[in-house]
Order: C-alpha cells, then structure tokens, then sequence
C-alpha cells in the first residue's frame, strides 16, 4: 500500500489528541471506528500506514472531519502545487484524495482533490450527521452521489449530495480528476 503523504507524526498527534479530547480509550475507539486496537495503536505511535477508510471511519467514532487528522496548522498564505499536499490512497479503488484546505477555526469546510481511475468505485460510508459534498468535475467523467442513485457527470458538472448517505465516485475516464467540498454541521 502506498504512502499517505499525510506525515504521520500529525496523524499520530491528531489521534492522540482527538481521542483524548472526547475521552475516549484506545479500546473504545478502536471499537467504534471498527478496526484493531492494534492497529489504532500503531497508528498513535506513528508507525501505522493508515488507508483514507481507516482515516474516515475514525473520524465519524470521533466526530471530526477527516481533514483534522492529517492536516497540520498552516499559515494564512498557503500554495500547494499540483501534485503536492497530504494525499490519502484508498485501498479498494483507485482513488486518491489531496486535501487542500481544511476546516478553520469556526469554519464547516474541506476542501480536496480527487483523482480517480476507472476500476473499483470509492464506496463511502456515511460521514458525520449533516455532512452535504459538492462535487465538481475538472477532468474526465464520474459516476458520483448517493449510492441508491449516482449520477453521470462530466467536465464542469456540479453535484450537491448528503455525505451522512452512503454515496460513491468512480472514474468513467482515465484521468479523472474532481474538486469535493465537504460543508461539515
């Protein structure tokens, strides 16, 4: 599996933190998320390789935006080139996510770039309770929205949809390429 991207020290110390915050133990965490308390546990001594369904499912258990666990404070100027940034690889489609801006301080927002490729559709479960995302297609065409009824887009389409659904996005093109906005309640 390939490399986060996301330094794993901030992963590490975002876990450590969020769980601590809600006073949660590596256990009940673990349990919640639904993976290994091995797992969890290297993941919070920075040794782990966590996929973005790991990351996710942690965040729900700890009702933060995904974006909270790989993203380290930054300065209010920020540039991330094409390629660059904390890029998250699923491990059941061909599906990596590049965070570009996360949540401020009283903000209900991420911001990411998806790349996809034809294959296996990145099947998502529900996110945290009033999660909406708004997809747009950069490059290529998508099949994306609810699960019970995805839709065909293609370059410029826009899609509003409920992240607390389950929904998915798969590749219709090689080089697909989409900007998701997650607007967090």
């Amino acid at each position: 599996m390939p490399n986060t991207g996301a330094p794993l020290e901030v992963i590490a110390a975002s876990l450590r933190r969020e769980r601590e915050r809600v006073g949660l133990s590596l256990s009940e965490l673990a349990k919640r998320a639904g993976i290994a308390k091995s797992t969890l546990s290297q993941l919070e001594a920075g040794s782990g390789n966590p996929s973005v369904e790991t990351l996710w499912a942690l965040g729900v258990a700890l009702g933060v935006p995904f974006s909270r666990l790989v993203d380290p404070p930054v300065a209010r100027v920020r540039v991330i080139r094409a390629g660059e940034g904390p890029a998250v690889y699923s491990e059941r489609a061909h599906y990596t996510a590049t965070l570009l801006a996360s949540c401020p301080p009283g903000a209900r927002r991420d911001i990411y770039v998806l790349d996809l490729e034809p294959g296996n559709p990145r099947e998502s479960q529900p996110h945290m309770a009033g999660t909406v995302e708004h997809l747009v297609v950069s490059r290529g065409r998508v099949l994306a929205g609810p699960l019970a009824e995805p839709l065909e887009l293609g370059p410029g389409d826009y899609l509003l949809y409920p992240g607390d659904q389950p929904h998915t996005c798969a590749a219709l093109e090689p080089g697909t390429s989409v900007v998701l906005v997650m607007e967090h309640v």
